[in-house]
């Protein structure tokens, strides 16, 4: 296979040197050039046709943002964000996740020299992955709200003002039934697609999506705008019930337990599972625990293999399982994981997951169409 080919675009010299340090040490990436500001990144692009883009969110002349908005209706490519994680750099790294960037690195916010080294692996895995990475152009008609791009399968903000709360129904209100979904790289716009078209009144959902800790608060109030369903970030003890979507921490493995008839959410700070924390392999492992035959287990869109045991582990106990086609993947990492072990009894694209998800927990546990 041939070199990786990297542009990285960075206001700052020393960044520019030590992410190209970094990434020249692998033999299979080649750091094609640097550009400080995006007006010489855009003529880079033109001459040099890089096949992953390393993008900074603050720089002069023109912001992160806007370029990568640019960049994702005019000339789509894998692009990694170069993020701090302070409360404002965090939304704005979610933003660009949103707008069709693969996945972000947060960058060090002192010390640059060493705190650069002690992520270069995961600098590297990131770009090995966005040249793998389905890129999903950004259509320049999308609607934008004032936080960014609206999620293409998402309601409008018309649709919200009239009360979309109340709007739809899957005429199954049980609290037995549930719905656990895990997600890595692509998550984020999988997930508005997945979550935005369930009816406000669908069985509870638990979600864990690999995120640092200031994503996930910000990203459950963005999904809460946006779909039917209430969506927040969960707490230890909250009871699971229909109609609500909960989010893990970033901090926290979410995992599923009974208290008496109900269903409640648990969370701690165990090691990390399958390299994450959280993972979605405790989710899934809980949940075929708690509930067996009455849930449905959805992997979708991720690099690696979290979730595959617990979605085997699903299956078995009775539950039906779905996972995310190759074709509507950013990366067919997780999904091909869970499918190659015989953890998914079916996959579908990602915009035909939700109805299916609803049949079957309508249906008899564990039977449901084979598509």
């Amino acid at each position: 296979m041939p070199p990786i080919r990297v542009l990285i675009v960075d206001d700052s010299a020393l960044v520019r040197q030590m992410l190209g340090q970094i990434l020249a040490s692998d033999p299979s990436i080649t750091v094609v050039g640097a550009a400080p500001d995006p007006f010489v990144a855009r003529e880079m692009i033109k001459a040099l046709n890089p096949d992953v883009l390393t993008l900074d969110i603050e720089m002069p002349r023109m912001d992160g943002l806007a370029f990568l908005e640019k960049i994702m209706t005019l000339r789509p490519m894998p692009v990694v964000m170069v993020s701090s994680l302070t409360q404002k750099g965090a939304a704005t790294a979610l933003r660009a996740l949103e707008m069709g960037a693969v996945d972000y690195v947060a960058k060090p916010t002192i010390g640059l020299t060493d705190g650069f080294k002690a992520i270069g692996d995961e600098i590297v895995s990131k770009v090995k992955a966005a040249a793998r990475a389905r890129v999903i152009p950004m259509p320049q008609d999308r609607p934008m709200s004032q936080d960014g791009p609206m999620s293409r399968d998402g309601p409008t903000p018309g649709e919200r003002l009239a009360g979309i709360r109340t709007a739809g129904s899957t005429g199954y209100r049980s609290s037995e039934k549930l719905i656990a979904v895990g997600a890595s790289t692509g998550g984020v716009e999988a997930l508005h697609t997945l979550l935005g078209a369930f009816p406000a009144d669908a069985p509870a959902i638990l979600v864990t999506q690999h995120m640092p800790p200031a994503f996930t608060s910000m990203f459950a109030q963005r999904l809460n705008q946006r779909c039917a369903m209430t969506v927040t970030e969960a707490k230890d003890g909250d009871r699971v019930l229909p109609g609500h979507v909960y989010i893990a921490p970033g901090s926290h493995h979410l995992e599923l337990a009974r208290s008496g008839a109900n269903y409640i959410c648990r969370l701690h700070e165990r090691a990390p599972v399958s390299g994450h924390r959280p993972s979605v392999d405790v989710l899934f492992h809980s949940v075929a625990r708690a509930a067996k035959a009455d849930a449905v287990g959805i992997i979708l869109t991720g690099m690696g293999k979290d979730g595959s045991e617990g979605l085997l582990e699903m299956r078995r106990a009775g539950a039906s399982t779905i996972g995310q086609d190759e074709a509507s993947c950013v990366i067919y990492g997780m999904p091909k994981a869970a499918f190659d072990c015989g953890a998914t009894e079916i996959e579908l694209p990602i915009g035909k997951i939700t109805e299916q998800a609803l049949y079957r927990c309508r249906a008899t546990a564990g039977r449901g169409v084979r598509v």
